[in-house]
């Protein structure tokens, strides 16, 4: 038996929450779907807004999600520099003797 600490993967998250999301989205568009009492053509007209506006959300969630990849691949590159410019003097002197 193997024992240890397992750890989430945040991609998943992410997925997951996404998933719900849409799945809320579809349930609540069923629901309203069969509850209002709106001619067809303005139902319709209500799933376009909505549509629209979900469309809308993720893509300012997709913006953010892609400035902050962006960002943390910024400073990781960044970070890797500092750290090789920091360790070329001691591998110097390793090399050395």
């Amino acid at each position: 038996m193997t024992e240890g600490r397992y750890e989430r993967d945040r991609g998943s998250n992410v997925g997951t929450a996404i998933t719900f999301l849409l799945i809320g989205l579809g349930a609540g568009t069923v629901v309203g779907m069969l509850l209002a009492p709106k001619t067809g053509r303005q139902l319709r007209r209500d799933l376009r807004r909505g549509y629209d506006s979900a469309r809308g959300t993720f893509d300012d969630w997709k913006e953010t999600a892609r400035d902050f990849a962006e960002d943390a691949v910024e400073r990781g590159s960044d970070f890797a520099e500092e750290f090789k410019d920091a360790v070329r003097p001691i591998a110097r002197g390793i090399r050395r003797g």
